[in-house]
Parts: C-alpha cells; structure tokens; sequence
C-alpha cells in the first residue's frame, strides 16, 4: 500500500507532520481528515517494496460534479467554522479555501468553492468570488467578508459568521425535531382512517343492504364518504398539494404574501412562534452586521430581505426610510407594534450607549428561549388536543356504524 507524507493543522492551529498508508490520495486525504487535521501538504513516498512513487505536491484541480438541490446549511456551517479555525491560524486565504475545497465531499456547496478558488487565483477579493455565488453565499454572508476584508479582521468576521450560522441551524434543528412527533401521529392517523373508509365501512355497507335497514343520516353520510374514498383514493395526495400551489400563486403577489403573513401571524399559538422566531433571526441578523461593521442602511437592507414575512419587511423598510432621515431605530419599531415593548427599550438603550450589537445579540438570545419554550409548550397541548379529535373520529365512526344494528336488535326483540 502506498505511503503518504503529509503536513496538516491540528485544531489549535499547530503545524503536525507525520506518514499515512493510503490505496490513493483521495483515500488519505479522508484519513487524515479523520484525524481532525486539515491537510496543507500531501506527497506520495512510494508503493509496494522495490517500487518508488512519485512525488505530489499540492492538490490536483478538482472538477464540478452534477448534484440535485442547492448549498445545504449544514454544509455553509462547517465550512465557515472550518475556515474561520484557518484564517484564525494564520493561513492566506487561497491556501485556506484550497484545503476546505479539497476536503469537501461532492456538493453543491463544492461546485461553487472551485468556482471562488479560480476567482480568487485569478485576482479577484474573496467577497467578489462569492457574491457570484448568491445561491450558496447570500447578502448577508458576502457583506460581512467584504466589511472583514475592508477592515483587515477577516478571522473575526468569520468567527462571528460561524457563531451565527451554528444558532441559527440549531434553532431550526430544534423546530423542525419538536414537528417530527406531531408529523408522524398526524399520518398514521389519517392512514387508519383512510384504511378504515376504504376496507372496513364497505363491509357493513353490505350487512345493511343485505337486511334492507333505513339508515340514519349519520351512518348514511359515513358510507358515502367511504364510497368516494374506495373511487377516488388516489385523489388524496392532490388536495395538500393543490392547497400548496395555491399559496405558492396567492403568495406571487404582494398584497397576497402580505395577507397571508398577516393571518399567519394572528393565528393563535403558532403566529407568537412565528414572531418571536422572526424577531430572533432579524435581531441575530442585525446584530452581526453591525458589529461587523457594515453601514447601517446596508445592514437594515439585508435584514429586510432576510426577514421571510412580508408584515416584518414593512416594518424594517420604515426603520430604513426613518435611520435616512436621520432619527433612530427605536420610534418605527415602537410605532409597528410588532415587537414587545422590551426589544424597543433595549434598542433604544444600545443606541444611546453606542452597544447596539451588544443589546440586538441579547434580544436574539431571549426570543430563541422563548421559541424553545413556545415550541415545547405547543408539542404538549397538541398531545391531548390529537387524542381527543381521533377519538371523537373514531368515537363518531363506531356511533354511526351502530345506530343500524341498534335499529335491527329492537325490530327483532319485538
């Protein structure tokens, strides 16, 4: 088996040096890499006995690869975080995206790092190469690179990026788990209901016919929907779809994607989730940029596009319109009546103490403990409220199916 010299960073940044056996280099990039090093260095010493190898240096160009989806979260979080540890070690930048573009295992996100390594080569500033990019690295992202970049504290940044990016994936990670229980009791259910209409009902459906009973109106309705169900079953699946695309073309329109982020934000229980969720992320967001030090108006822009609720991105236009003409961020805030009366007060404390960044990262905080609790709280009142709609189902199904038999027992004992 042939054997690999190699040179790498260890997590605390200190240079390591040491021989692996590997079938190629591909295969000892990934043993390494399993040693929590990243590789700066990788030379082939020899193969089998009486063989000599050639040597390599440096990395061979690695080629785009067809992949489905866009740049995953998970992905843009380790590599920040893996490219803020390099840039923290000292390493250029080149070098460092060569080493995370090399380790990278075939994806998107893959794709367009071979794409900023050329740019980059080629002369090009590191927020040039990815703002090409808008679909792996947003505004949010390139901005914040350009502003290190400018300010020459790029391991800063990135540090800061990666902090984000990590709470902002545990946040979801946190909502999407908490869904998963209610998900799965939700389609098992209507799985036995549906098998129940389409393989049960039937059954007594020719018992009562057999008998020539009058049917009450509640056991005749329950066969009826049975009868549509064994017809038309494979129509299920497009009625959740068809409510989505309708959405999806209401939502085309402004004034529609406003309507709906309104109501969605009245809705009992889940519109305070999604709030407080909304407030989090663009406080988080804002926060960032801020202490980043990218312009203010620049930073109110992207949080706006960031916000993902048409209510929200009102709100953020008048706070921008309001800072351009020269008063603060606090009174348009205070005037939506979108957020508490505590997000307002610490903005307007952060303003007049010049901690703004400070203040938006502690509001961030709290309304992530508070999604946390909200979300949990939700998860438990759906429990008994799921329990209780299937067993009036069933309890309404069971009631219809023996109103018949009931009629049919009295006709017999007289």
């Amino acid at each position: 088996m042939p054997t690999y010299k190699f040179e790498a960073l260890d997590t605390s940044g200190d240079e390591v040096k040491d021989e692996i056996e590997a079938q190629n280099e591909e295969e000892a990039q990934q043993k390494i890499k399993q040693l929590g090093y990243f590789v700066t260095k990788l030379t082939a010493m020899g193969a089998a006995k009486g063989k000599k190898g050639k040597k390599k240096k440096g990395f061979k160009k690695s080629k785009k690869t067809f992949v489905i989806g866009g740049v995953k979260g998970k992905h843009l979080c380790e590599f920040t975080r893996q490219f803020s540890t390099l840039q923290d070690a000292g390493l250029p930048v080149l070098r460092s995206l060569r080493i995370l573009e090399a380790q990278m295992k075939p994806c998107a996100l893959k794709n367009a790092l071979i794409d900023v390594v050329d740019d980059v080569e080629s002369g090009s500033t590191l927020s040039e190469a990815m703002g090409k990019h808008p679909k792996a690295f947003d505004r949010l992202y390139v901005n914040m690179v350009k502003a290190g970049e400018a300010g020459g504290a790029l391991e800063v940044i990135l540090e800061r990026l990666a902090e984000f990016k990590e709470k902002s994936q545990t946040l979801k990670r946190k909502i999407i788990g908490a869904m998963v229980y209610p998900a799965v009791v939700i389609s098992a259910a209507v799985g036995i209901l549906v098998f129940i209409m389409v393989a049960i009902i039937p059954k007594f459906e020719k018992i009562f016919r057999e008998f020539g009973l009058k049917l009450p109106e509640l056991t005749q309705f329950l066969i009826d929907v049975s009868i549509w169900c064994s017809q038309y079953w494979w129509s299920l699946p497009f009625y959740p779809v068809g409510a989505w695309l309708l959405l999806k073309l209401i939502r085309m329109n402004k004034s529609g994607a406003y309507a709906t982020d309104r109501l969605l934000l009245w809705t009992p229980i889940i519109g305070k989730i999604v709030e407080k969720t909304v407030v989090a992320r663009t406080m988080r967001t804002l926060g960032t940029l801020v202490s980043a030090g990218v312009p203010i108006l620049e930073a109110l822009a992207i949080v706006r596009e960031t916000a993902n609720n048409m209510v929200f991105e009102r709100m953020f236009q008048r706070v921008y319109e309001s800072i351009r003409e020269g008063d603060t961020i606090a009174e348009p805030l205070r005037e939506s009546r979108l957020v508490d009366d505590m997000v307002v007060n610490m903005v307007e404390v952060g303003e007049e103490t010049g901690n703004l960044d400070q203040m938006l990262y502690k509001i961030a905080d709290y309304y992530d403990e508070q999604v946390d609790t909200a979300v949990k709280s939700l998860i438990s009142l759906l429990e008994p409220i799921m329990i209780i709609v299937l067993g009036g189902i069933i309890g309404t199904i069971v009631i219809a199916l023996f109103l018949p038999m009931l009629g049919l027992l009295e006709g017999l004992s007289k």
